[in-house]
């Protein structure tokens, strides 16, 4: 499961996700990518498990980008435990999204593989998605 190597503190706060992704929001690696269409957080399990959705369809052929890394960890406190005594313990990492950041990229498969390929990807997210194609794109010069 991705997570940072090392980090400087341990806990973070929380940011308040407001307004449209400034950048990681143009297609830069692949010819198709998905982006979100809403705030929210991304753990590393959801990325990892659309991941594996992605590659498994696409039977290991072409290349895929994953854009966005899980860096801000997530705290939560044991059941049963009364208010106050601090902020709980790291439970995991999240990336935070706003809309318009693409997440995925691919490239070298063709288009209904790659639309099939992000849309099965797409149900293991927590965000509504939107299925973008680079503006230069030409099927006819796919190279496979």
């Amino acid at each position: 499961m991705l997570q940072p190597k090392r980090t400087k503190f341990r806990r973070q706060q929380k940011n308040n996700l407001k307004g449209n992704a400034q950048r990681g929001n143009q297609l830069a690696f692949g010819s198709f990518g998905i982006k979100t269409l809403e705030n929210k957080w991304i753990n590393a399990r959801q990325l990892e498990a659309a991941r594996v959705a992605i590659t498994r369809y696409m039977q290991r052929e072409g290349q895929l980008w994953c854009r966005v890394f899980p860096d801000k960890p997530y705290t939560r406190k044991p059941a049963d435990v009364r208010m106050g005594k601090g902020k709980g313990d790291p439970e995991g990492w999240v990336a935070d999204c706003n809309p318009g950041r693409i997440l995925f990229e691919i490239d070298g498969v063709p288009f209904e593989v790659a639309k099939e390929a992000l849309r099965l990807g797409a149900q293991k997210l927590p965000v509504q998605t939107k299925f973008v194609v680079r503006r230069d794109y030409d099927p006819e010069l796919v190279v496979l």
